[in-house]
């Protein structure tokens, strides 16, 4: 869709709104389902916040740590033009149940402030001190932030990180009256702890994960001599794959399954089918992505990939990136609250209402949120075949081509001698 046509669609929702009364956000939200109009409306909303060169707002203690040019990266806080409760703008375990236009709606208002320094720079330089300060604090701090430039707009689309507002190079940045989180400030303190240590000793405290990866991704945790700035992106893979393979510990030391279990859930136009199959910790996430999506906007055919381990893990990068370490820790978390072990399959099916990446959140949070509801048991390869047939659009033929558990399970055909129900 051409600019010109876009602007004339956003008229026509507003004419609507004034004719009828109806909010615009609801109208937008109803009909915006190309990507072209989703990142049109992203630039109308973020377009008030460029032609400032000073803002003031409450930071949701958000922060983004860049990787490009490592180890030079830009470091800086996020912060919208108000002041207020703005958390939940940065905690996306709080988003299961946004539409994804709600999601760019509020993220879209957070301005990125941008100043480069060396990872290693941790502790050196006023700047570098208020952004480890933000990533410490407990609830939205009041800030100030002066740019060098009017901040300028690009829409963020990595399947990693949420997206965020406009971004420009600061010159001043000021954090007012915030309390430090004590939980997190007591493994700053402690400069003798590995940042593993940190990270696990916090999430048994219950630590959002959210808020765990930024406090890595800010320099936290460490011994002190080793302690650096994170980019935003790995440090929320680290806090994923440490947590998930920390939980596999006490998932592997427990009796199996005695019959499949299987969730299905849908949420942005993606659907979720997890099993749990009994045997022994394997673990197997395969994304069936459909043309006009975000990893496959030009293709004709849907795409599928996936990324495997057995029980002794894995050494390579999961082939389908972040998703794969967040989803394995929801599975884990599940594993370890019923106290079983099991082979993990999940299927997710990536279908066009997914205009545009949201942050690797989307998986953990869903998987999550999947695993909460009630599972359907099933004693039989062939219910779980069915299952998949009934609940998926891609060909069950599809599905096994591309996924090793599956074709292991119909080579071995041991599943059809789990006991039968009592």
């Amino acid at each position: 869709m051409e600019r010109k046509a876009l602007i004339t669609e956003i008229a026509k929702l507003q004419s609507a709104t004034a004719q009828y009364g109806i909010k615009r956000s609801q109208i937008v939200y109803q009909h915006m389902r190309d990507p072209a109009l989703l990142r049109y409306y992203y630039r109308v909303k973020a377009q008030p916040m460029t032609d400032q060169l000073e803002m003031a707002g409450s930071s949701p203690t958000d922060i983004f740590i860049g990787r490009h040019s490592y180890p030079k990266v830009y470091i800086g806080p996020m912060l919208p033009p108000e002041f207020g409760d703005t958390s939940t703008f940065a905690v996306p375990e709080r988003w299961t149940d946004f539409s994804m236009e709600q999601i760019v709606e509020f993220r879209s208002k957070l301005v990125r402030g941008m100043h480069l320094s060396n990872v290693k720079d941790v502790e050196k330089g006023r700047l570098e001190e208020q952004v480890r300060d933000l990533a410490l604090a407990e609830s939205p701090a009041d800030s100030e932030i002066s740019f060098q430039k009017r901040p300028f707009v690009k829409m963020a689309l990595q399947d990693e990180v949420q997206p965020f507002g406009p971004s420009a190079l600061m010159k001043g940045f000021e954090l007012y009256n915030f309390k430090a989180d004590t939980r997190i400030e007591n493994l700053y303190f402690d400069t003798d702890a590995k940042a593993s240590t940190a990270v696990k000793e916090l999430y048994k405290k219950g630590v959002e994960v959210s808020k765990i990866q930024k406090s890595l991704s800010a320099g936290l945790f460490g011994i002190r001599r080793n302690r650096r700035f994170v980019p935003t992106r790995w440090s929320i893979t680290a806090v994923d794959d440490t947590l998930s393979k920390d939980n596999l510990k006490e998932v592997k030391s427990l009796d199996s399954i005695d019959h499949i279990q299987v969730y299905y859930y849908v949420s942005l136009d993606n659907r979720w089918l997890i099993a749990f199959i009994p045997g022994s910790w394997q673990y197997e996430s395969a994304e069936a992505w459909y043309p006009k999506t975000v990893w496959n906007a030009d293709g004709i055919n849907v795409s599928i990939f996936s990324s495997y381990e057995g029980y002794n893990g894995r050494k390579e990068y999961a082939e389908i990136g972040g998703c794969y370490y967040a989803a394995r820790l929801a599975v884990t978390e599940k594993l370890k609250k019923i106290k079983k072990q099991a082979m993990a399959l999940i299927l997710r099916e990536v279908h066009e209402g997914y205009l545009m990446p949201v942050g690797v959140w989307n998986v953990r949070e869903h998987v999550r949120e999947a695993l909460r509801g009630a599972p359907e048991s099933l004693y039989s390869i062939d219910d779980l075949f069915n299952f998949i047939k009934e609940k998926l659009d891609i060909p069950l033929t599809e599905w096994i081509k591309n996924s090793t558990m599956l074709r292991e399970l119909l080579m071995q055909r041991k599943i059809s001698d789990y006991a039968q129900p009592r």
